[in-house]
């Protein structure tokens, strides 16, 4: 069981989530999905197939940390495995949002097979939890695009197992994830992901 009171409140922190990362072109159509932890057993979460710029308190249902619905019908995001890894591995981690912007989409594509995008210099990423200096290192790995979801969570929670203090990741081709102990948070590392890869694409651009 769950407390109901807590869904509520969870459900509708994720409808804002989904109108604001709508209206940014970060969550376009159907695609992204979103959760917010409910208690140490729960989490609520998108439901597969919804328009993420029009979601209603309908459109959000409850797993538990195995992915499997509680007193719902519905069938929950495909990739809701990579949500409950990482409310797992970071107990205090409140929420997780998965997006599909054009630029993290596009620089997924172009950092090497094997190598993790590095940011480091940027003042923004002093946007990101525990981070209080710009003289520091950023390092977001990109996985390769699998329908394989089991198989990418392991990858992901061993990775973010030996890099615990790193706030997201890529997977190539497809799009961000990042978490945070609240959804504003978690809001705020999307923004700030969004800023830094369009950095890192203008400076691309204007190499030689």
């Amino acid at each position: 069981m769950f407390d109901v009171t807590r869904y509520a409140v969870a459900a509708q922190s994720i409808v804002d989530a989904g109108q604001f990362l709508y209206r940014q072109g970060w969550s376009p159509a159907t695609s992204s999905n979103y959760s917010t932890r409910i208690d140490p057993e729960h989490i609520a979460i998108t439901v597969s197939g919804r328009h993420k710029g029009e979601l209603g308190a309908g459109d959000v249902m409850v797993v538990d940390l195995q992915g499997r619905p509680v007193q719902s019908d519905c069938r929950p995001s495909a990739e809701t495995r990579l949500h409950t890894v990482l409310y797992e591995l970071f107990p205090d981690v409140g929420a997780v949002l998965h997006t599909h912007s054009v630029k993290a989409t596009v620089l997924s594509r172009l950092v090497p097979a094997g190598q993790a995008l590095e940011l480091q210099g940027y003042e923004l990423q002093k946007a990101f939890a525990g981070v209080t200096t710009h003289e520091s290192v950023l390092s977001v790995p990109v996985f390769e695009n699998t329908q394989d979801i089991d198989a990418l969570a392991g990858a992901t929670a061993a990775w973010f197992r030996d890099h615990p203090g790193q706030p997201g990741y890529l997977i190539r081709g497809h799009g961000l994830y990042t978490w945070g102990r609240t959804m504003a948070e978690c809001l705020r590392h999307v923004e700030a992901f969004e800023f830094l890869f369009e950095c890192e694409l203008e400076t691309m651009r204007a190499r030689p």
